[in-house]
């Protein structure tokens, strides 16, 4: 019975410890559950959706987003300002220098513009400085590794033995060792591949119960142990790769961002001259409109007094109605051109006043040298230096894969000084003297796997990589090349059609007077004149949108070739967060977007101070008694 007894002892504490750390295990697991989540994890068998007004409020209302109404055709919502008997818009006066500036101070994440609209390119001012991280995460492999482990510890060890009073039965009996066991050191690793290591380990024991030689026993051992490789592992550019790629990889972010932010000063200059062609427009079709007023007024006035049919009434009523709608879609199109550049420029859609732009369009042809023009894009060009940088990059790492390809062989050397201090039975102290005992180890480890299949198939892989890549790079030329040369048409083509339509439009107007004159003397048909105002109004249209295209295809070729920042004054600085710095945390953080606002500029654009359209010298359509052309 007693035997029985004590075999089914143990199986209990066993089964009780289960029980104790069953619920340790079960507290600690729900200790971590946070809220909104269950605090028990079973296996998740349906999607659970949490319900949207438990996610964070974020204010749309803010300054960036004005709480406006929307200006429409048919709803006005912006301020107006009477004068006298005119009532206009509150005027905002924007010079195209001024819209650049406004946008770059509003790019955290970079915009580009699409059509009537403009939409996020994925880049922001802080993804090469994410980027740039990853240097000092990589050299990290190469900073000393400090240890030290400090523990205690109580073993208890049971064992049966024979009992000489009772034989056939064997009590359980057990020896405690308390512990303390402290290990310190320090490990490096160099750029030449070297690992060295030197480590101190104490190890401190107390028996009990009996007679030890040595109670308490102290252990002690000093290494000093350094691995230097012979030929994998041993290239030192081979080995800073991992730093090398990291570098280039925040170049190639640096001149993804740069990429982004031409294209967004290209979107910008071209926005700003479209919404000036689109306020062309406007006036153009406003004149048709208000001509056609007038002739159907005049007509109807005929048709009573029996000097005209009422078809032709009918036919200049039609045309007016024609006219309006072309006045309610340029209205239109101008506001969609004006949300287009408050979009870019980071601005509210709407803030009650309208963007007046003051910048005059240029009206000089540009002389170009198709030889520089191309050397500039080579060495200029974010894509093409990214391309650049990717080949670089491809390098480093085949150097890498070459080294890796090697043979693994290795020297070692250890050193080891080993020492022994403890009490023994009659409570003397004895200890080993320092560098009585010694270990130490010299010798090659070699290792190679056998035909290298693996290494070898790396190193083709990255030559391929390479071949490819430079592939990518030539079709970057080849298209920057073409990107140019389709520039240069298009500008060479525009300027020539605002060259003719400059011309059209005077003639337009001559021909317009001339067929009115002709109606109203019963030589022509008012079908001719309605004709004439079309084809006027078609000659102005085509005359501003021509010279806007021209100024486009100006900043086209600058961004095609590389140099739209600097040629409108743009320089990157980096600025730095207070917190990496010696204050670390505590330190108030200083953000991107506001460290250093940016200064302006020299203007790069004629600014008039008055709206752009009046370039155009845009007057009303007077071919009546009072028309200085009809006195001539």
């Amino acid at each position: 019975m007693r035997l029985v007894q004590t075999t089914i002892q143990f199986p209990i504490w066993v089964h009780r410890i289960w029980q104790v750390g069953f619920v340790l295990l079960l507290v600690l697991s729900t200790s971590f559950s946070q809220d909104n989540y269950p605090r028990v994890f079973p296996e998740q068998r349906a999607i659970k959706i949490r319900s949207p007004e438990s996610l964070p409020r974020y204010d749309i209302y803010s300054e960036s987003f004005s709480a406006h109404a929307p200006e429409t055709v048919t709803r006005a919502t912006r301020q107006r300002i009477n004068n006298g008997d005119t009532t206009f818009v509150a005027p905002r006066l924007l010079s195209l220098d001024e819209a650049i500036q406004i946008a770059l101070e509003n790019s955290e994440v970079v915009r580009i513009l699409g059509g009537l609209s403009a939409a996020s390119s994925g880049r922001t001012i802080y993804d090469a400085a994410i980027s740039n991280t990853s240097v000092d995460i990589n050299q990290a492999a190469f900073d000393p590794d400090l240890f030290f482990n400090n523990n205690f510890s109580k073993t208890e060890t049971p064992f049966a033995d024979l009992n000489n009073l009772a034989f056939g039965l064997s009590p359980i009996s057990g020896t405690t060792n308390n512990g303390y066991n402290m290990a310190f050191g320090l490990n490096k690793q160099s750029i030449h591949g070297t690992t060295g290591s030197l480590s101190m380990n104490t190890i401190k024991s107390m028996f009990r119960p009996g007679v030890f030689v040595l109670d308490p026993r102290v252990t002690s051992t000093l290494d000093l142990s350094v691995t230097q490789p012979l030929l994998r592992g041993a290239d030192t550019e081979a080995n800073l790769t991992p730093i090398i790629v990291a570098r280039i990889n925040t170049e190639r972010s640096f001149f993804q961002y740069k990429n982004s932010v031409q294209n967004l000063v290209r979107g910008v200059i071209e926005a700003y001259w479209q919404l000036v062609v689109a306020r062309v427009n406007v006036w153009v079709r406003n004149q048709q409109f208000e001509r056609g007023e007038f002739d159907t007024a005049r007509i109807t006035n005929r048709v009573e007094r029996e000097l005209d049919n009422e078809a032709t009434a009918a036919q200049s009523k039609v045309a007016t109605l024609n006219f309006k709608s072309n006045l309610i879609s340029a209205q239109a199109t101008q506001l969609q051109r004006e949300s287009a550049l408050r979009n870019l420029l980071g601005l509210a859609p709407e803030d009650g006043t309208e963007i007046v732009p003051t910048s005059n369009l240029a009206t000089d042809q540009l002389p170009m040298n198709w030889q520089d023009l191309l050397t500039l894009a080579e060495s200029n060009r974010p894509d093409i230096i990214e391309l650049k940088l990717v080949i670089e990059a491809d390098e480093q790492l085949f150097r890498q894969s070459q080294n890796q390809s090697l043979p693994s062989m290795d020297a070692v050397a250890q050193y080891r000084w080993n020492g022994l201090a403890g009490e023994l039975p009659n409570l003397s102290n004895v200890s080993s003297g320092f560098g009585q005992f010694t270990d130490w180890t010299l010798g090659v480890n070699f290792s190679v796997p056998l035909g290298l299949r693996q290494a070898r198939a790396g190193v083709r892989q990255q030559q391929l990589i390479i071949a490819r890549d430079k592939a990518n790079l030539k079709q970057g030329l080849h298209a920057v090349v073409h990107d140019l040369a389709t520039t240069i048409r298009n500008l060479d083509q525009n300027y020539s059609l605002y060259q003719i339509f400059k011309d059209a439009r005077e003639e337009a107007l001559f021909n317009l007077e001339r067929q009115y004159r002709d109606y109203l003397g019963g030589r022509s048909i008012y079908l001719n004149v309605l004709l004439a105002i079309t084809d006027w109004g078609n000659a102005v249209s085509s005359e501003a949108s021509t010279l806007a295209q021209y100024n486009i295809a100006l900043s086209e070729l600058e961004r095609a070739s590389g140099t739209i920042l600097e040629s409108h004054g743009i320089r990157f600085v980096e600025e730095r967060f207070a917190a990496v710095g010696p204050s670390g945390s505590w330190a108030e953080p200083i953000f991107y977007p506001y460290a250093n606002p940016s200064t302006p500029n020299e203007p790069r654009y004629n600014d008039s101070g008055k709206m752009s359209e009046s370039q155009f010298e845009l007057q009303n359509i007077d071919y009546g008694p009072n028309s200085q052309r009809r006195k001539q």
